[in-house]
């Protein structure tokens, strides 16, 4: 991190609102949604896509992630308008967060003195504890003790927090002293290099003391209160456990792990809703347009907004309205709940130009030959049916919560993205009217399976035994997580041969791997008794010069090669036989909805994966030296 700059592509995941952050000199928590600098002109662009907004107001209806009362839209974190140099730049604002830390001098605690357990300390080394208000104004960065000597100071590295999002502050004082009250000063004295708790204790000047590792016991810390730091003020639903009812305990969390912050996003790929050069318009405009109901509105809105008015110039009231009714009875009202479903039917449908070839289109997609793809009719590729370039896409993400100590279950059947929206998380502010989301461009490739060959898979009986097994491993795995729904075997299978080909490209079309991104849609038949419709959307998006190469088009030329290799590498991993005879229902952790999968075959980096590297098995797509009856693809 370059001192206090964040890209907007972490503002929308790793560090919004509620995430702590550590800047070269202290810890802050990025403030919420209500303190962000937005008033200024041009302190941030809107994001239009309805299809997001529609399905967010639907799923998150009640919820106080969102208000109830006002529609919602989804706006870019604040940006430097760029223009006057010296101008007022708009930002993100935080909060100091721990408000305890430790002098960096070190000094050596009284030899063979011990605490209220009995135990000798010996000659810890001890650094003074003191809180922010008690550190040297103006800037506190630095405690000046009794003698007159100032030292500075690091923030302590523990928190805690609970499972629905609240954190606060270690209530050390209450910990160590058990609620009673007492003013002492606190040291932290510790052994040996490691850091470890059973090495750490904090000692009060009136003799008590407390090991940290206690600290990790179940109720050492009292109960949560809905400390909400990033918004400034207590959740106003309290804190309760929504199965018991009652009181959440709270947990200590170290600051830095990867645990502490969750960030629940919902990512779209945009649809071609509109042609022709006024729809894009409209499009472009709808926040501003959504509300209007007559032409006479629409004539208002243009007085009162200059962009819109310059945007629609040459374009009578009445043609506006008619494709704002357009967009909003077609292009969002009429589209289906699930985005994956439309954007699976629209790169399924066979059509030899999918969106529009032109530098402002928000899809352009051309469903290839197969001969193109496919010259020799090789065995290895009859249960692809169709392979589509996606030259040019725009993927939006929007954040809408985030959870610490564990992440939302991933998506059920009915379930947006690789987070549940019905999963309980904590608001970015109090009630926001608008989310922070980013729009990215960039290119793809749509893989969809062949719904008969699947069929004729699921229907061996030596993949129905491999799947029952797999089954009973996930069955262990969601005793802690009843909401949590099996994605069942073709989800297993394209998300396995996912991450493969995703290994696969990266070394062939020159995309670092954590550059390409997953889209699986595993959806059921859309008919009674119909298809199943199986397809994966491997692309990549981003803010920079990575997503607009076209390496992931090119690859589409030379598909069936690339599929061969990828494959022919997962017959043996370098971890067999531990891969290959890997038990499911051995573990009640992740590995248990894993089959033959490790970080030698087939996980990748999680920031890539949708489903954080859960459901996969090698043994879906070849023969492993464990499995050889449940295959989709024949190498030989």
């Amino acid at each position: 991190m370059s001192k206090d700059i964040l890209r907007l592509s972490q503002i929308v995941g790793t560090f919004g609102p509620g995430a702590m952050v550590d800047l070269p000199d202290r810890s802050v928590m990025v403030r919420g949604l209500d303190d962000w600098e937005m008033g200024s002109k041009g302190a941030f662009r809107l994001v239009e896509e309805q299809r997001l907004v529609r399905l967010l107001e639907e799923r998150l209806r009640g919820d106080p992630r969102i208000a109830a009362d006002k529609p919602l839209s989804l706006r870019t974190p604040p940006v430097d308008p760029g223009g006057v140099p010296g101008s007022f730049v708009p930002g993100v604002p935080v909060t100091v967060f721990p408000t305890w830390f430790t002098c960096d001098s070190v000094e050596p605690a009284q030899s063979g003195s011990a605490g209220t357990d009995g135990q000798s300390r010996g000659s810890q080394r001890r650094r003074r504890m003191v809180e922010w208000k008690g550190l040297e104004p103006p800037n506190r960065k630095r405690y000046r003790d009794n003698d007159g000597k100032t030292h500075d100071v690091t923030p302590l590295r523990f928190v805690c927090g609970c499972e629905h999002g609240h954190l606060q502050d270690v209530p050390w004082r209450w910990a160590v002293h058990e609620g009673a009250k007492c003013g002492e000063p606190l040291w932290l004295e510790e052994t040996g290099t490691s850091g470890d708790p059973r090495d750490t204790r904090v000692v009060c000047g009136c003799g008590r003391s407390l090991l940290l590792e206690q600290l990790f016991q179940a109720g050492r810390l009292g109960f949560c209160h809905g400390e909400r730091p990033w918004i400034g003020d207590r959740d106003p639903a309290g804190c309760k456990d929504p199965e018991t009812g009652g009181q959440v305990k709270l947990r200590l969390l170290t600051r830095s792990a990867t645990n502490a912050y969750f960030p629940q996003a919902a990512t779209v790929i945009s649809l071609p809703e509109a042609e022709d050069r006024l729809g894009r318009i409209v499009a472009e405009h709808l926040t501003d347009l959504r509300e209007v109901s007559s032409t006479a509105e629409v004539g208002f809105a243009r007085k009162f907004n200059q962009a819109l008015k310059a945007a629609l110039e040459g374009y009578p009231d009445d043609t506006v309205f008619a494709r704002v009714q357009q967009l909003k009875a077609g292009g969002v009202a009429a589209t289906t709940p699930d985005p994956r479903v439309a954007e699976y039917e629209l790169l399924a449908s066979g059509a030899a130009l999918i969106g529009e070839d032109s530098s402002d289109a928000l899809l352009h997609a051309v469903t290839l030959p197969r001969a193109e793809w496919d010259p020799g009719d090789a065995p290895l590729l009859e249960g692809v049916q169709a392979l589509v370039a996606v030259h040019r896409l725009r993927e939006v993400v929007c954040l809408y919560g985030f959870t610490r100590f564990e992440s939302a279950p991933p998506m059920a059947d009915e379930g947006l993205e690789d987070v549940g929206l019905a999963v309980s998380g904590a608001a970015l502010g109090s009630s926001p009217d608008w989310l922070p989301a980013i729009q990215q461009y960039g290119e793809g490739l749509f893989l969809q399976l062949d719904p008969a060959v699947i069929d004729q898979w699921l229907a061996r009986p030596d993949t129905k035994q491999h799947i029952q097994h797999l089954m009973a491993g996930f069955d262990v795995w969601r005793r802690s997580r009843p909401s949590v729904k099996s994605r069942g075997a073709p989800y297993a299978l394209l998300h396995s041969l996912s991450h493969v080909l995703m290994s696969e490209i990266a070394l062939d079309c020159g995309y670092p791997a954590s550059a390409l991104k997953e889209r699986i849609y595993a959806l059921p038949s859309a008919t009674q008794g119909g298809p199943l419709r199986c397809g994966l959307l491997i692309y990549t998006a981003t803010a920079g010069t990575q997503g607009t190469l076209g390496g992931l088009v090119e690859v589409a030329q030379r598909f069936g090669t690339v599929l061969e290799s990828a494959l022919l590498r997962l017959e043996v991993c370098s971890s067999d036989p531990v891969c290959a005879d890997h038990d499911p229902t051995a573990h009640q952790d992740d590995r248990a909805t894993h089959g033959a999968a490790c970080h030698g075959c087939l996980l990748i980096a999680e920031t890539s994966c949708e489903a954080r590297n859960l459901f996969l098995d090698r043994a879906l797509l070849v023969e492993t030296m464990a499995e050889e009856g449940a295959a989709y693809f024949r190498l030989r």
